[in-house]
């Protein structure tokens, strides 16, 4: 698996809906991007500048919301997951 550095936090993107309320079938590019996942793997924090390790404040299985165009797109094993900083992770759905 995948092991994020620093504070970087690794989601399992919630899947896009393909139709709207009305039923309406929409095409990949007027779908909205999706701000909801699943912490899959989480770094070991960020180092602040008088050296002190500060952990993520979320954890493997959380599911997240994060800013709309945040992070990197990566494929591993034929997944595909989000690679954010801990800073673009806004809340935690509970």
């Amino acid at each position: 698996m995948l092991k994020p550095l620093g504070d970087r936090v690794i989601l399992e993107v919630a899947q896009e809906e393909e139709k709207t309320v009305g039923g309406i079938v929409l095409a990949s590019a007027a779908k909205e991007k999706p701000q909801n996942g699943t912490v899959i793997a989480v770094g070991e924090g960020r180092v602040l500048d008088n050296g002190t390790k500060v952990p993520a404040e979320v954890k493997e299985g959380d599911t997240v919301m994060f800013e709309k165009y945040s992070g990197t797109e990566v494929k591993y094993e034929g997944k595909e997951y989000l690679i954010v900083s801990g800073k673009d992770i806004i809340a935690i759905v509970e």
